[in-house]
């Protein structure tokens, strides 16, 4: 079967790029703050415009807030387009800058937490959701400590991915694809790296196990479960944050307490456990999630759905288990 792709969607990809090249252009010079308020004002033009994600996010945002009265659900989706928008412009920035001034701009919470694991020797699962500036945290992991790998998987258009993968290993990170997966995670944890795993979107795979998110199930993977089963390594919630004048709070949470053995019902518990503290983080400051993505699908009651695939919780040490999409940025 061809893989070419069609000359319609080249078009549409090579205007994409540019626009997106255009942008890079005209922030590359700016500072972070400036950079910030520009992808506010563009934000709220797409808020605007964006009238299917728009309705797709507020229906979200009032099946998590039910006791909010629809002028805040306005107000945190407004804010989460706004929120997007400007961690486009201000990634677009990091291209240009030196690792002094990307050190400069961040400050960490929870380092203690990070010495503590890389000091056990087993590696490091690093999770996280999409909210706040998650890429600026990994991109800045390596300038304190040392590059990490990431789950990635390709966007559609090649152009804007190798751009986005650019400025991702800019700091010395690798990625880790879809392909041999597992693998190359074990690997990374022998080795004592980190490893870099969003875990709050939909799952379609037989890996996924439903917990509860913001009171309604939500397919999550199972393979962090399964990888500190295998490896021992620790895990720890990571979320970064805006702070006044274009800068950053990169907050290290303590470590999730790993599953007690390697039944479908811990493996769930340590699974809700993981989920948990990303419904804390986005619960406080919910116009930094990403709302408009269909992170709750159909799917069965919360009783009885417990646990992945018998593979999984036969033999959480094997190379494939989980192998075919555990999560991805």
């Amino acid at each position: 079967m061809s893989t070419t792709i069609p000359w319609s969607k080249r078009t549409r990809h090579a205007a994409e790029s540019w626009l997106v090249e255009c942008v890079a252009v005209a922030v590359r010079r700016q500072p972070l703050e400036r950079v910030r308020a520009r992808g506010e004002a563009l934000g709220r033009l797409l808020y605007a415009l964006s009238g299917g994600r728009r309705r797709v996010a507020l229906e979200n945002v009032a099946n998590a807030f039910p006791d909010k009265p629809a002028a805040e659900h306005e107000r945190i989706v407004r804010g989460m387009f706004e929120h997007f928008s400007r961690m486009l412009l201000e990634l677009l920035r990091f291209r240009t800058l030196t690792n002094e001034e990307i050190q400069a701009v961040g400050e960490h919470e929870g380092a203690e937490y990070v010495h503590e694991a890389y000091a056990r020797g087993k590696g490091v699962l690093f999770i996280g959701g999409h909210i706040g500036f998650w890429e600026m945290q990994a991109i800045g992991h390596p300038l304190t400590w040392k590059p990490i790998s990431m789950m990635m998987r390709p966007l559609d258009n090649p152009r804007l991915h190798a751009l986005l993968d650019q400025i991702r290993r800019r700091s010395g990170n690798t990625a880790i694809g879809r392909q041999g997966s597992i693998r190359k995670i074990l690997r990374a944890l022998a080795a004592n790296r980190g490893v870099a795993i969003l875990i709050d979107q939909h799952l379609h795979t037989s890996e996924a196990i439903y917990v509860n998110f913001f009171g309604r199930p939500a397919a999550t993977t199972s393979v962090i479960a399964s990888l500190v089963l295998r490896t021992g390594a620790a895990v720890i919630p990571v979320f970064g944050l805006p702070l006044p004048g274009g800068r950053y709070r990169f907050i290290y949470a303590p470590p999730v307490a790993p599953p007690v053995d390697n039944s479908p019902e811990a493996i769930h518990d340590f699974t809700q456990r993981c989920t948990d503290v990303i419904e804390t983080y986005v619960g406080r400051h919910p116009e930094l999630w990403l709302w408009m993505h269909r992170r709750w699908r159909a799917a069965p009651a919360l009783e009885g759905a417990v646990g992945p695939s018998e593979t999984m919780t036969k033999d959480a040490g094997s190379d494939d288990a989980g192998s075919e999409d555990p999560a991805y940025r």
